[in-house]
């Protein structure tokens, strides 16, 4: 059985858009919904974390949100792993962290070089890596959210082109989010059950290639 680690934020999480709502019920979750679309062949550990930034310090949580400081210690704790699918970048666009979809490229082609480059045990296999460009922020009149992420709302519009480009670059795999999953306007930023479940729904087939299952 492959090993596969889900490494996001709260849409891997699985927020819900509705303010003070329930967290997605487990079968909701997209890591869930890609687990259960490998048929038994896969198992998919998520590693989801609200707020969660690529590579950048957000200080006004209690939580650890730097990505490239916690991941080596997840990539330690899960071995071996077949495949890594990193879905991050939304959060680094708030206007106070880094507030450009160029940056949180930046920020995903390092958690490749981190997963690339950590120090497995002997004999076990470097996994292969899926970089998901996340769903567009949409319009929303949520008070915190709105000022949060609208002013950078252009820029979430590059993530596509962006990220593509640099999984081509770096030779990894590469899914667009936003194909298939739309925010929710409640907040602007998070996903209903649905659009949730879509994720995993669209990553089966790549993640079932490029494992060979």
């Amino acid at each position: 059985m492959k090993t596969i680690l889900a490494y996001g934020d709260s849409l891997t999480y699985g927020a819900n858009p509705q303010t003070g709502g329930p967290r997605h019920a487990y079968e909701d979750r997209w890591p869930t919904t890609l687990e259960r679309s490998l048929g038994g062949k896969g198992r998919v550990i998520a590693e989801g974390l609200g707020g969660r930034t690529t590579a950048f310090d957000d200080y006004s949580s209690l939580a650890d949100r730097n990505g490239a400081r916690v991941l080596p210690t997840l990539l330690d704790s899960h071995k071996p792993l077949d495949l890594v699918i990193i879905m991050l970048g939304t959060n680094d666009l708030k206007i106070y962290i880094n507030g450009t979809a160029f940056g949180a490229a930046m920020g995903v082609k390092r958690l490749v070089q981190i997963v690339r480059q950590h120090p497995y045990d002997v004999g076990q296999p470097v996994p292969q890596v899926i970089m998901v460009a996340p769903p567009l922020t949409v319009e929303t009149d949520h008070a915190d959210l709105h000022p949060m992420f609208a002013p950078r709302a252009d820029e979430a519009k590059l993530f596509d082109s962006i990220y593509s480009r640099v999984a081509r670059e770096l030779g990894v795999g590469y899914f667009n989010a936003a194909s298939v999953a739309v925010a929710d306007k409640r907040d602007g930023v998070h996903l209903d059950e649905a659009n949730t479940r879509a994720i995993g729904e669209g990553l089966a087939p790549l993640v079932k290639s490029m494992l060979g299952l």
